[in-house]
């Protein structure tokens, strides 16, 4: 299946149904009076977050979705039938943009998510709503609401608890084939991961999921190479393993060059807690491994791991290390939602912001003119 992580869609929910003026004509019934009833509320646009897809390919042959007009009244009180609703499939860690691609609707980021993103218009009122005493045969009716409409995005940021970064051939997908039971393509010239890739990790016991994208060079940010976009991918991980390719002359340039690159991005990645790792280690001498490991570590200020992806040397340790930071920060998020559920519970009032408040749904059916809305309450 081919891998889609953007697509633009139209989105329409349904018109409401329209009511109906009609008045009980019967044999041997003396006093008739008005029976149309009311229409029927559209269709509604809902999203619905689901396990088992990583890709918004179905967007790219279908891009626009309408939800179904609600039922028009009919006579003898009938209501109209409601407008069957849209249920769009996304995969979780879908986000929708409006069409500026920038502020963010809403976010898919559990499975089982479910959000009715565009509400379909209510119907109208028939003709016996109207009714009352000074008002016996009313012939007023109101169409029903229009529904809404608008184009978004749909942005697919992959759910992973850990991410590989690093320039092309750093050995990022062979690690991950040597650490899961991901089969990415790998090859020795560059740019052969072409699209994200998700491998499902087993240390100690315990599991975790590490995302492994296209590699950076110098200036993708700028959209050289096959560009930043598919960072966006590792924007929700909690640490990234930044690989960098021991067999180059000068490993110092190419992690400042990848810490450049997710410093210009932005969305808080340059301030993830990061691994590094000096790769293919197995085609090193221990004195170069040393000098290479050394100068890593004064230009990052930080401890530098020596693994081979390839031999599977120290690949080991580097997974346990990345299993200690996600596990601290699974807590750590287990913990605020803790506090947060606490908050939420003990913080309702009895005012507006309160659970039983009134919903605020500026969709509401048209009640008529203020005589008519008098009328009815004395009925």
């Amino acid at each position: 299946m081919k891998f889609l992580d953007q697509a633009k869609i139209y989105l329409k929910s349904g018109d409401g149904g329209p009511g109906c003026v009609s008045f009980r004509r019967e044999k041997f019934i003396e006093y008739g009076g008005p029976d149309g009833g009311d229409g029927a509320k559209g269709g509604d646009i809902v999203f619905l977050a689901v396990d088992g897809l990583n890709t918004l390919i179905d967007y790219r042959y279908q891009q626009h979705f309408k939800g179904s007009r609600g039922g028009h009244g009919m006579g003898r009180d009938r209501s109209g039938a409601k407008g069957a609703d849209v249920v769009l499939k996304v995969p979780v860690g879908t986000q929708i943009l409006d069409d500026d691609q920038e502020t963010v609707l809403a976010d898919m980021t559990e499975a089982g998510q479910r959000i009715v993103f565009l509400r379909g218009g209510d119907g109208g009122y028939g003709n016996a709503h109207f009714k009352g005493p000074t008002n016996r045969a009313p012939r007023q009716f109101h169409p029903g609401w229009p529904g809404q409409e608008l184009w978004v995005w749909l942005r697919l940021k992959l759910i992973a608890d850990a991410g590989l970064v690093g320039l092309p051939n750093a050995g990022k997908s062979t690690f991950l084939a040597a650490v899961s039971r991901a089969r990415p393509k790998i090859a020795d010239y560059p740019f052969t991961t072409l699209t994200p890739n998700l491998g499902v990790v087993l240390a100690g016991g315990e599991e975790f999921v590490l995302a492994d994208i296209p590699g950076l060079i110098e200036g993708a940010h700028e959209g050289h190479g096959l560009g930043d976009r598919f960072l966006g991918h590792v924007e929700r991980t909690n640490i990234l393993l930044h690989l960098v390719d021991g067999t180059q002359d000068d490993v110092v340039n190419a992690y400042q060059v990848i810490r450049g690159e997710l410093s210009a991005y932005g969305h808080g990645l340059s301030e993830k807690p990061e691994l590094i790792g000096l790769n293919k280690c197995d085609a090193l001498d221990e004195e170069e491994t040393a000098e290479k490991r050394a100068a890593l570590e004064a230009a990052s200020g930080s401890p530098v791991m020596v693994l081979s992806g390839a031999t599977h040397q120290g690949v080991e340790t580097v997974l346990f290390a990345l299993l200690a930071q996600i596990k601290a920060a699974r807590e750590s998020a287990r913990e605020e939602a803790e506090a947060q559920r606490s908050l939420a519970a003990g913080g309702y009032g009895h005012g507006a912001s309160g659970p039983d408040a009134a919903p605020d749904d500026d969709n509401r059916a048209f009640d008529g003119d203020d005589d008519d809305d008098e009328d009815d309450g004395e009925s």
